[in-house]
């Protein structure tokens, strides 16, 4: 039996990042994402849930309404959910509190930062970003020079993270290495051993639940374990799928590369069949494409 939570469980997350009284365990976090002058002195959460024109899938979402260091407010949309047409999807949901953020009446259109930060228990589909661990995207122009600074997105592929407790160097490091590894951890590695990470291991410790959060995280779990099975098995499904049709397209191709070179020895096309199991129209086809 695990000792702590699964931060990937909605449970968890919530437990973790998305309590009034865990502020400062959030507040820490984030701050190793914001730049200097954005960093957070407090937020407040904001309820998806008490939103008028919004879907299920957006209770996934924390609105999370920050004030910098400096003074000025911004608004953190944090999510983890695996979903089809992702970036679509989190470009769509910064929407929301861009629109929220329209005034009654005389209004400049002046707006608040806005950072989408997104915790991902996968991988993208795409072959030249499974490189990346950490993508920090913005507005740029065509030559790579920000153009709009208040709208900002941090993408984090969990399973990327590869670094051991030896390598960690930085607040952020030790920070990715507690969300990949916490359902693991049997004890406080020494690595993480300091208030913020004491605390944090504290909350998601599964002995100070309730009866009651107790049941509802093993919930969670059994559907977070269900999920991972499908992904799982339809990723290995595609690989076998992947796998045959390549089998059975080199094997098409060798069967016309024999069949082409029987034809120039001068076989016929009943033989050229026997031996290739190519059907007689296709023989005849590639016999009329050599006589061209």
């Amino acid at each position: 039996m695990a000792k702590y939570i699964n931060p990937y469980t909605d449970f968890g997350f919530k437990k973790l990042f998305g309590e009034e009284g865990n502020k400062d365990l959030l507040i820490d976090f984030l701050n190793q994402l914001l730049p200097l002058h954005h960093q957070i002195a407090d937020l407040n959460f904001r309820n998806p849930e008490n939103l008028a024109d919004v879907s299920a899938e957006r209770k996934a979402i924390f609105d999370i309404h920050c004030k910098a260091l400096s003074g000025e407010s911004f608004i953190v949309e944090m999510q983890k959910a695996k979903i089809n047409y992702f970036k679509d999807r989190s470009l769509f949901y910064t929407t929301f509190p861009i629109r929220e953020q329209a005034q009654q009446g005389m209004w400049d259109f002046k707006l608040a930062p806005i950072y989408f930060v997104a915790i991902l228990d996968f991988e993208y589909d795409e072959a030249e970003e499974r490189r990346k661990f950490r993508r920090d995207v913005s507005l740029k122009d065509q030559d790579g020079d920000l153009f709009f600074d208040k709208l900002h997105f941090r993408f984090l592929q969990m399973p990327l993270f590869k670094l051991q407790a030896h390598e960690l160097k930085t607040k952020f490091d030790k920070w990715c290495y507690f969300l990949k590894n916490l359902a693991t951890f049997d004890h406080i590695p020494t690595i993480l051993n300091e208030p913020i990470f004491q605390r944090a291991f504290g909350t998601a410790e599964l002995a100070n639940l309730t009866t009651e959060q107790r049941r509802i995280y093993e919930e969670n779990l059994i559907h977070y374990w269900g999920m991972k099975s499908a992904i799982e098995t339809a990723v290995e499904e595609a690989v076998e799928a992947a796998v045959e049709a390549a089998v059975e397209t080199t094997k098409e191709k060798t069967q016309v590369e024999i069949a082409q070179r029987m034809i120039l020895l001068g076989s016929d096309d009943k033989f050229i069949n026997q031996i290739t199991d190519l059907s007689v129209e296709n023989i005849q086809r590639l016999r009329s494409e050599l006589k061209k």
